[in-house]
């Protein structure tokens, strides 16, 4: 009886040792390798670096505040917003008196007119509350506000805007968006400029 218990186990055994190894091993630790080999900046995170010093990433989106940056969506992750290690929507309803009163709150402050609409990924978080990209819209209803805190001409800023508006991957997968990390640095670099 034992015997046939060792012969009837022996397989089951040996065959989850082999795929253990093979697939819990061999095959991450080849997709690993060639991920590094061939696309080193996504597989380690797409990090964004000032010289030696890790700023951020492409993939996750930072708190901006002050009239000299552009700020991107609103988040929930995290008590402060932007925590990576709290990813997560605010899960309010449509009915919730919070979030009514968090979005007119977002309106009224990107507001620069009474008449001015406010696209909704100014006031509404992703998800996420990681996402790094707000619409072109977005970017461009805040323009004024940061060419004025800049003292930068308009059109020098429209300008960042466009030239760091994405398209889409293939020109059909997703939609046209602006990553505000880099639209930031860029500002940056453009007003330190004589």
């Amino acid at each position: 009886m034992l015997t046939d218990l060792k012969t009837a186990l022996r397989p089951a055994l040996v065959l989850t040792t082999v795929f253990a190894l093979l697939l819990g091993l061999a095959y991450p630790a080849l997709i690993t390798g060639v991920a590094q080999l061939a696309f080193p900046h996504q597989a380690n995170g797409s990090l964004i670096r000032d010289g030696d010093r890790v700023i951020g990433s492409e993939l996750l989106g930072q708190k901006f505040s002050g009239d000299r940056y552009f700020h991107g969506r609103p988040s929930a992750a995290g008590a402060d917003g932007y925590d990576a290690a709290a990813s997560a929507g605010s899960n309010l309803g449509p009915t919730s008196r919070a979030l009514v009163d968090r979005v007119k709150a977002d309106a009224d402050a990107n507001r620069t007119s009474p008449a001015q609409s406010v696209p909704a990924d100014l006031v509404t978080t992703s998800a996420s509350g990681l996402d790094p990209h707000i619409s072109p819209e977005a970017a461009l209803s805040q323009v004024n506000r940061v060419a004025a805190a800049r003292d930068l001409p308009r059109a020098t800023v429209t300008a960042l805007v466009r030239r760091h508006t994405e398209t889409p991957l293939v020109g059909v997968l997703g939609q046209d968006r602006v990553n505000v990390l880099a639209l930031n640095r860029a500002l940056d670099r453009t007003a330190a400029q004589p």
